[in-house]
């Protein structure tokens, strides 16, 4: 029944029921982690782990599979170093599922080393073990080594998955290898036999536009995904994010009339035009971006920022004011602001 209510995303059902529970093993709690995990709220999943460690349950391969991942997103480095040393200590790091939630948790937490060195120890790599390793040379901008392991996974006989793809192309988007790319995304078709995805198409737009060819980043998105009603916002975004950044106010001008005509604009796409316009001096057309903006009742998401302090996660909003330590927080940002201004 937990599982069940955690499949669909009812995880106020799911916590009733396991709380309402006489006993707990290693598989229930393993089960609303998993919950919780699904809907992204990855800080109930350690406070989860916190609670099962409490209360002396131990646990197995998927409750740590959960907590990587949770470490994964939130940047818990210590955490999932503890997490490393457990599965070792037990002889459980071989599991290969496990070995590559390590694999990604080192790479999201910019420690490509660390997970390089897990991934050579993993016996028997799967597609899902190559592609957390690409991924993470890929995220942390060393694009000749991802590239190099495709290579290495193709020589291995293991099939490359559309996951393999969308990290070979952000791979050559961080070093504007816009022609190895643009060969990648045509041999998924015909060689390996994977029809590109929206994802796919996105990292394609973004790869040209990085590069400064926003032409023909334009052109893709007519031609391949089927213009403004087939652009996604994340193709939008990149398109007009790198007009701002080459000072093309033609062409981010043109898209930005495009988009809003049929109403596809989102908040991001709303900001990017409105910045486009205001540092290429066109005021008018600022002036009428922002008024949309306040008039559609559209809210940029604030700015986010994580650090880990004791094995605990702690998250900052911008502008936000409601961590129990505020005060104390603000004091010494203003002293080290002070500090600053007076060397």
């Amino acid at each position: 029944m937990i599982d069940g209510y955690g499949k669909m995303g009812d995880v106020k059902n799911a916590r009733k029921l396991f709380e309402d529970m006489p006993g707990r093993n290693a598989v229930s709690w393993s089960t609303i982690m998993a919950a919780y995990s699904r809907i992204g709220n990855f800080k109930e999943v350690l406070n989860l782990f916190r609670r099962m460690q409490e209360v002396g349950t131990k646990p197995n391969e998927s409750v740590l599979v959960s907590v990587l991942t949770a470490c994964a997103h939130l940047g818990a480095l210590t955490q999932g170093l503890w997490i490393h040393s457990y599965a070792k200590r037990y002889n459980l790091d071989s599991n290969p599922i496990l070995a590559t939630a390590l694999v990604d948790m080192y790479s999201k937490c910019s420690c490509v080393e660390l997970a390089f060195s897990v991934f050579e120890g993993i016996p028997s790599k799967d597609a899902g073990a190559w592609n957390a390793i690409i991924s993470g040379f890929a995220m942390n901008g060393d694009a000749r080594k991802a590239l190099e392991l495709f290579n290495k996974m193709a020589i291995d006989g293991t099939r490359p998955t559309e996951t393999t793809f969308v990290a070979v192309l952000t791979a050559c988007t961080h070093a504007k290898l816009v022609e190895e790319g643009l060969t990648f995304f045509e041999q998924m078709d015909t060689l390996y036999g994977i029809e590109p995805k929206l994802e796919h198409h996105a990292c394609v737009v973004d790869l040209l536009a990085r590069a400064g060819k926003l032409d023909k980043a334009e052109q893709f998105i007519e031609e391949k995904m089927g213009g403004i009603e087939g652009g996604d916002a994340n193709a939008w975004g990149a398109l007009l994010g790198a007009c701002r950044i080459y000072g093309n106010v033609e062409i981010g001008n043109r898209i930005w009339k495009k988009i809003a005509s049929v109403g596809v604009a989102d908040c991001g796409t709303h900001v990017l035009s409105y910045n486009i316009y205001r540092e290429a001096g066109w005021e008018m057309e600022a002036k009428t971006v922002r008024r949309l903006i306040s008039e559609s009742g559209l809210k940029k998401k604030p700015g986010c920022s994580m650090i880990e302090v004791d094995g605990l996660v702690e998250e900052f909003l911008a502008g936000d004011l409601f961590h129990p330590q505020a005060p104390e927080i603000c004091k010494m940002l203003d002293s080290l602001f002070n500090v600053d201004n007076q060397t």
